[in-house]
C-alpha cells in the first residue's frame, strides 16, 4: 500500500453491528447494548485493482474481526474511548492510514428519546 497524501479511493464498512459494553450508566456496561460503526478506510487501490491482489489492498474482513473481538472485551465509560480504541485496533492492522469512523449507540438509555447518538471522528485527515 502507496502513501498517497491524498488517496483516490475508499474502502468503505457500513453498518457493522457490535455490542459492547459501553456507557455512562451501570447498567450499560454491565449488560451492554448495540452499537453500530461506518468506517472507511482511504488509500491507493490501483495496485490491487490492476493485479486482482489481496495483498495489495486492505483486506477489510481482517478490520471487522478485530472491531468485533475489541466489542467483546471492552468495558468502558464513553464512544470517545470506545472509538479511540477502534483506531488502535485498525491501526495495528492496516498502519496509518486515514480512516474516517461514525460510532453510533443505537439505544441511547435516555427518557422520551428514540433516536440514535453518534460520534463521527477522523485519524489522518485526508483533506
Amino acid at each position: 500500500m502507496s502513501n498517497v497524501t491524498h488517496p483516490l479511493d475508499i474502502i468503505r464498512v457500513d453498518n457493522l453491528r457490535l455490542w459492547a459494553h459501553v456507557g455512562v450508566l451501570d447498567h450499560e456496561r454491565e449488560h451492554g447494548q448495540w452499537f453500530r460503526v461506518d468506517l472507511e478506510l482511504h488509500l491507493d487501490l490501483s495496485h490491487s485493482a490492476s493485479a486482482d491482489s489481496l495483498a495489495a489492498t486492505a483486506d477489510y474482513s481482517l478490520g471487522v474481526q478485530a472491531l468485533q473481538r475489541l466489542a467483546e472485551e471492552i468495558s468502558c465509560l464513553t464512544l470517545e474511548h470506545f472509538s479511540e480504541r477502534m483506531f488502535e485496533e485498525l491501526e495495528e492492522i492496516y498502519g496509518a492510514l486515514p480512516m474516517h469512523l461514525w460510532l453510533s449507540k443505537c439505544h441511547a438509555p435516555i427518557p422520551g428519546f428514540a433516536g440514535t447518538v453518534s460520534l463521527e471522528r477522523w485519524r489522518r485527515k485526508p483533506f
